[in-house]
């Protein structure tokens, strides 16, 4: 995809939900510990790109390694469906799990592999 959209999407049981716009121009395939035993694919958005319309107060927060990276999932169903940090710059940065997005075919969508596994 190459044309900015806005997107909706959401976890499995649906009490999150969220609205976005992004161009999908880099959806990443990262190798590190949590993207593979998730399945987790980024596309990293300004916070201003994405809004959240409904599960704020059944988000739960996991951090990890370095604890720079906060994963949001829904309390409920367990889908991870976004994450806030910062760029290495201090740039904030929403990571949204495009796997999340409503009738999203993964198989449509150009994968950027990162190893993250060697960091």
């Amino acid at each position: 995809m190459t044309e900015a959209r806005t997107f909706t999407g959401g976890c499995h049981c649906g009490l999150v939900r969220y609205e976005c716009t992004s161009d999908l121009a880099m959806v990443t395939a990262c190798n590190c510990s949590i993207c593979t035993k998730k399945g987790l694919h980024f596309a990293f958005l300004p916070p201003q790109s994405f809004r959240l319309d409904a599960g704020e107060e059944v988000l739960k927060e996991y951090l990890f390694n370095r604890r720079a990276i906060r994963h949001q999932f829904c309390g409920e169903c367990g889908v991870e469906v976004f994450a806030k940090g910062e760029k290495p710059d201090g740039t904030r940065v929403v990571a949204l799990n495009v796997s999340t997005i409503d009738q999203v075919d993964l198989a449509q969508v150009k994968m950027t592999p990162i190893d993250g596994r060697s960091r």
